[in-house]
């Protein structure tokens, strides 16, 4: 069993309340919100008053994703009584450890992005102060990748070391991910499928929705 996040940054954000509306009706877990700051990846996304703009409009949690340099300066902007996630990158964090106690201590979990070239072993250290481990399965900072398949090996190598630590963190994947390919993601040990214009560049929005959550369920 899997949870399904749509990312609003393939939604069409001049009726982006309209498209999170569908989402919800589709059966989807998550609002995924991919933050990005034009620094840390070469695209700017949206900000956090577009994130607060679907408080109350919708039910559904917000699994924020912040890909963006010195990210400690704008957790607080994302904390809601709809955040549930909080992610930051490895690459974007001096004190990683740091960053992670501030997210927990708003009340928020706390998630750790990996890049493509990052490996695991960057951040075995934390694995037992995370929530969640975002595996990116692009370069960061563009909807509509292809997927890259070696990111199934790090989602691997997460997975056997939680069932031998013990530990609690899920496991997310964030980056062409398709109905096509949900099955293997699950297999995999994936806990969290992100999909962007998967889901939001369908002709039925609620459909593809439904798509992928009889593969995730």
């Amino acid at each position: 069993m899997a949870y399904l996040a749509p990312s609003i940054l393939s939604a069409d954000l001049s009726r982006l309340g309209e498209e999170v509306s569908l989402i919800e009706k589709g059966g989807a877990d998550y609002v995924h919100v991919d933050v990005m700051d034009g620094a840390f990846v070469p695209n700017i996304s949206f900000g956090a008053p577009v994130m607060k703009s679907l408080v109350g409009k919708t039910k559904l949690p917000f699994d924020v994703h912040l890909m963006i340099e010195r990210p400690e300066l704008r957790i607080p902007d994302f904390v809601t009584d709809q955040t549930e996630y909080i992610t930051v990158h490895q690459e974007a964090c001096t004190h990683l450890h740091r960053v992670i106690q501030q997210i927990k201590s708003l009340g928020v979990k706390a998630g750790v992005a990996l890049n493509p070239a990052t490996p695991v072993c960057m951040i075995e250290p934390v694995l037992g102060d995370l929530d969640m481990v975002l595996v990116m399965s692009v370069n960061p900072g563009f909807s509509g990748q292809k997927f890259i398949p070696s990111a199934l090996l790090k989602v691997c190598e997460l997975d056997e070391i939680r069932r031998r630590e013990e530990l609690g963190f899920l496991i997310e994947l964030d980056g062409g991910a398709s109905p096509d390919n949900a099955e293997l993601l699950v297999e995999s040990g994936v806990d969290i499928v992100v999909a962007g214009s998967a889901v939001f560049g369908a002709p039925d929005v609620c459909g593809r929705c439904g798509e992928f959550l009889k593969i995730l369920k």
